[in-house]
């Protein structure tokens, strides 16, 4: 029986010459318009990007004032954007943000949890460390949401939930950003306790091509809405310091420094992530603007994801050979076992399609 076209597999893993695994996944490309032009599975699965949206929470308190109000720089909004691996770097600029914001990390409704990196976790082991709340991955967007209650002069209690003044914006400035009227979004509620979007992956490519458009528009000096600017600003913030966003040896990192501004990425829990490339960084035909990229795997599997990403910036022709090559490591990793013997191997296969447009 033949697989359906939306659920032939992207990646197989193999374990000697026999199949272990069969991953599907989902693509969709879009341009700055939001126009499909290439797509692979389904484009427009309902999906739960989960910290792929991280841009547009960081957006919605971008506009309430908190930043210019409490002082945050570049790097303070990099964190807001950061599914980070709780390394020291990270704790402490998360700590030093509720300190700018005169609020405290008792007010912060995240609970903590153990670290992305396997590197913090044997520390953490070692030092018999119990992780709190500003050691959570998403410490930075909370510590966000708290200076941006305040600035729209609510309260910071309840910030969190679905009905809180702060949210209700959160997800205004959402379905706006991604073409959709509120209704067209289900919400649940995240990892970190704060509500969580699902909506067609296509809009989450029109996310990420937002976000490079404005780069692009900011770098030609023609003149920007203020909410252009905005994503520029987040844009930039992303792209400049990557280490916050991720972590060492985490792809959203690699992939960032790698392109040296050109392209912006973002992972999200079980499997989602969104892509924006400026114009000029890739090799899309007929395309002369910037794209967004949105990909899901649907196990959820974060290595499978990965490779995924990295064979679509090879498809696409983004960037430069020799930057592509500084994500080989992702792109079809050789499987060993726990005495460092290779076992396995995956391949990837993901024929775009190119849609009508």
């Amino acid at each position: 029986m033949t697989a359906s076209p939306a659920f032939q597999a992207a990646v197989t893993t193999y374990r000697g010459p026999a199949i272990e695994n069969r991953h599907v996944a989902h693509v969709a490309v879009v341009d700055a318009r939001g126009r499909l032009l290439y797509a692979y599975g389904d484009p427009r699965r309902l999906t739960l990007p989960r910290s792929a949206v991280k841009p547009a929470q960081a957006l919605a308190i971008l506009e309430t004032g908190a930043l210019e109000r409490y002082g945050f720089d570049e790097a303070d909004l990099a964190l807001m954007c950061a599914s980070h691996s709780s390394e020291e770097r990270h704790v402490t600029r998360a700590r030093a943000m509720l300190a700018k914001a005169h609020v405290t990390e008792a007010e912060m409704r995240c609970g903590g949890h153990p670290p992305i990196s396997d590197a913090v976790q044997r520390d953490w082991i070692k030092r018999d460390f119990t992780p709190t709340p500003v050691c959570s991955n998403c410490s930075g967007k909370h510590a966000g949401m708290l200076a941006a209650a305040l600035a729209m002069g609510q309260q910071t209690k309840d910030y969190e939930r679905a009905d809180h003044p702060l949210q209700q914006h959160v997800k205004r400035t959402l379905a706006d950003l991604v073409d959709l009227a509120d209704g067209d979004i289900a919400w649940g509620i995240d990892g970190c306790n704060l509500p969580t979007p699902s909506f067609a992956l296509d809009r989450l490519a029109r996310l990420f091509a937002k976000l490079a458009d404005a780069a692009d528009r900011a770098a030609s000096g023609e003149p920007a809405t203020p909410r252009d600017a905005a994503l520029a600003r987040i844009y930039r913030a992303m792209t400049t310091y990557p280490e916050l966003v991720a972590g060492e040896g985490r792809f959203c990192t690699a992939l960032m420094s790698a392109f040296g501004g050109d392209v912006v990425g973002k992972v999200g829990a079980e499997g989602s992530y969104g892509l924006g490339v400026r114009a000029g960084a890739h090799t899309v035909a007929g395309v002369d603007g910037p794209i967004g990229i949105a990909a899901k795997v649907e196990d959820g599997n974060g290595a499978i994801l990965t490779a995924v990403v990295t064979e679509l910036v090879h498809q696409l022709g983004i960037g430069t050979p020799a930057q592509r090559a500084r994500l080989d490591l992702f792109r079809a990793p050789v499987i060993k076992n726990t005495v460092g013997l290779e076992v396995g191997r995956m391949e990837v296969s993901i024929p775009l399609t190119r849609q009508a447009t």
